[in-house]
């Protein structure tokens, strides 16, 4: 029986999974699109709307809380003495900033997952997994561009 094991272990140790789903995060909330593997997709998916969650809170508790869903970032340096500041730290601004006032009216589902079929090299499935609201336009980009 499978009592108590929710999740995948993705082939890891906790602390490696811990630190693979907080990249993950870190890199889907910057670029609101990620290509991975369908269980690190499925893996990430709850991982990231409670980050989103806290998100939409707003609150200095639920901001230092949101911070432990990505890497640990260089909060006390200076952005223009020492260059940018980590993707961690900028993961929490632009979650804080902008998608939680995209998000504001949604209750839970803030993310797609979307089936690509395998992998050449190792016949791993691979999914994108997005943030509902950043869909793909070429035709907008290219009319744009013109």
């Amino acid at each position: 029986m499978r009592h108590l094991n929710a999740h995948r272990k993705l082939g890891r140790t906790s602390a490696h999974r811990k630190s693979l789903l907080r990249n993950l995060a870190t890199s889907l909330i910057l670029h609101e699109r990620l290509v991975t593997t369908l269980p690190k997709a499925k893996e990430l998916r709850p991982f990231v709307e409670k980050a989103i969650t806290l998100g939409k809170r707003g609150d200095l508790h639920a901001r230092r809380l949101a911070a432990g869903y990505f890497h640990a970032g260089n909060q006390d340096r200076i952005p223009d003495a020492h260059g940018e500041r980590t993707a961690g730290v900028a993961a929490v601004r632009k979650l804080f900033d902008t998608i939680a006032a995209r998000f504001s009216e949604r209750n839970g589902g803030y993310t797609r997952i979307i089936k690509l079929g395998t992998r050449r090299g190792d016949g791993a499935e691979v999914a994108i997994i997005e943030l509902i609201g950043s869909e793909y336009k070429p035709a907008a980009e290219e009319s744009s561009a013109s």
